[in-house]
């Protein structure tokens, strides 16, 4: 008999997703946080303009490994695919405590992007099937404070070990997730029962959904199996309920991740160039990130009541302002103030695009759907310290800061529209647009 299904009962599989999710931010956060002394690391040659290109190779093995991920998970399993992003990215944290030089230090990077990648699409497909009911919002907002308690810890690292040790000892602190997650995850994760059903194990698709008060999965739940199958996957993304919805996804999660990443890049580096010292501009990266984990927790209760697509559109539009006050260049206490406003609404309005994916598809396209997201969304990964890169390297450092109002209005824009692109969808456990999930 299945037990209810709560947060008590599926702490295990949240706690262990949250962990995976925290060494992807600190993973993340090690480069923005390690920046300056990179730069004034003679002996390594970085420049800004190779610093931001270094910051789009790292965000190009992301949007690889994500796309991967997610047309691939459920034919090999979570689990197994979890396990390899984290080894993944922790030995390219590794190659980058090793670099001797950009090109050396940007092959790890991208090999640490192609394992960072594929994780987060991941932890997110597991937490929404083990969500409790009408909890998906809250149970992605709470996921993603890892992420930013991840960044605080980077952001620690770089204030305290970067000065006293080198940037080197920073990275392989980033070496030490294969360690301790990997062994945990292989002990205590279990596997989908949607993807042990379409495997053809439905004793343990079962077993898994009792020990967690899961519904059992039946065929129409199940993703298909094989190269098929996620063909059929990718098919289904652009049903008639979702095919004008799949993009304006795709547009604000382009958007959002534009702003995650160019901040978590550049951000230090835009605040020293505005005249704060090198340990000041650090400390601005733990307190967004610090606004973040408060804006999650506010995001996810909030979208729980009126829908993650108005929570997004909203937060997005004060992020455009948050970006625009912080050009002004106010006095120092007041920054610390617009810095920590602008986390609370910057992070959390991405991630309310992937909890508006479950409004938007059924649960066997669920993982499809979340991978694509995220994968193209990744793009904008790509986009965004790339072009901080280019702003910086040309004298024009505060000029990110329009940049990125700029993407906060067109990701507004942008997740918006969705409501009016979508239908409600038939045959999944998907609700309308706009209610609460």
């Amino acid at each position: 008999m299945t037990s209810p299904r709560t947060f008590r009962t599926v702490f295990p599989v949240l706690a262990l997703c949250w962990l995976a999710v925290f060494f992807d931010g600190m993973d993340v956060n090690i480069y923005g946080a390690v920046m300056p002394h990179m730069l004034d690391d003679a002996g390594l040659g970085l420049t800004k303009a190779s610093a931001g290109a270094i910051g789009s190779w790292t965000t190009f093995g992301m949007l690889i490994g994500a796309l991967a991920a997610g047309n691939v998970t459920d034919w090999l399993g979570r689990r197994p695919l979890l396990v390899a992003s984290i080894t993944l990215f922790s030995f390219g944290s590794a190659l980058c405590a090793l670099a001797g030089s950009p090109a050396f230090f940007g092959a790890g990077r991208f090999v640490s992007g192609l394992g960072l990648g594929g994780l987060m699409p991941l932890c997110l497909a597991m937490v929404m099937e083990f969500a409790p009911p009408r909890r998906a919002a809250l149970t992605t907002g709470l996921l993603m404070t890892s992420y930013h308690a991840g960044g605080m810890a980077a952001t620690g690292l770089g204030l305290t070990v970067a000065p006293a040790a080198g940037w080197r000892w920073v990275f392989w602190a980033g070496a030490v997730p294969a360690v301790i997650a990997v062994p945990l995850l292989l002990r205590l994760l279990p596997e989908s029962p949607g993807v042990l059903l379409a495997r053809g194990e439905r004793e343990r698709a079962d077993a898994v959904a009792d020990r967690y008060g899961l519904a059992r999965p039946t065929p129409v739940e199940a993703p298909a199996a094989g190269a098929k199958g996620r063909l059929e996957a990718v098919r289904a993304l652009f049903r008639p309920e979702s095919r004008w919805a799949t993009p304006l996804l795709w547009l604000a999660a382009f958007c959002g991740l534009l702003l995650v990443y160019g901040v978590s890049t550049w951000l230090p580096q835009m605040m020293r160039a505005s005249g704060y010292g090198v340990g000041s501009s650090v400390s601005f990266l733990l307190v967004i990130n610090a606004g973040g984990i408060v804006g999650l927790l506010i995001a996810g209760r909030t979208a729980d009541r009126f829908g993650p697509v108005r929570v997004s559109a909203i937060w997005f539009v004060l992020t455009a302002a948050g970006a625009l006050l912080l050009r002004s260049q106010l006095p120092l206490g007041w920054t610390y103030v617009v810095v920590a406003g602008t986390g609370v609404v910057l992070f959390s309005a991405q991630v309310m695009v992937y909890a508006a994916v479950t409004t938007v598809y059924r649960d066997s396209e669920r993982a499809a759907g979340l991978g694509w997201v995220t994968g193209v969304g990744r793009t904008g990964a790509v986009f965004g310290p790339w072009l901080g890169g280019v702003l910086a390297a040309s004298g024009h450092d505060s000029w990110g800061f329009t940049a990125f109002a700029l993407a906060g209005l067109a990701g507004a824009v942008a997740i918006a529209c969705v409501p009016l692109a979508a239908r409600s969808p038939r045959g999944g456990a998907a609700q309308p647009i706009g209610r609460p999930v």
